[in-house]
């Protein structure tokens, strides 16, 4: 199955947290409520300075795909 790159996600025990998730590597969900991520993937000491940098573009492109599509649904 072919996924894609972002996913929106909610659940009612969290009402007020929207949830993103990433599938691709580095697999992680952002919960846009507190900004928190959880890593769905394991890295060793090595791939956290590549993570970090990385980290910060993928946030934000998480964010920008959450924004696009709150637009889509205003428009319809």
């Amino acid at each position: 199955m072919e996924l894609p790159k972002f996913i929106l996600g909610d659940n009612t025990d969290f009402p007020n947290s929207i949830f993103v998730i990433h599938t691709e590597f580095p697999r992680f969900i952002i919960n846009l409520e507190n900004d928190e991520v959880e890593w769905l993937e394991d890295f060793d000491k090595s791939d956290e300075d590549e993570l970090f940098s990385e980290a910060e573009n993928l946030i934000t492109q998480a964010n920008e795909f959450y924004d696009r599509e709150v637009s889509r649904y205003e428009e319809e």
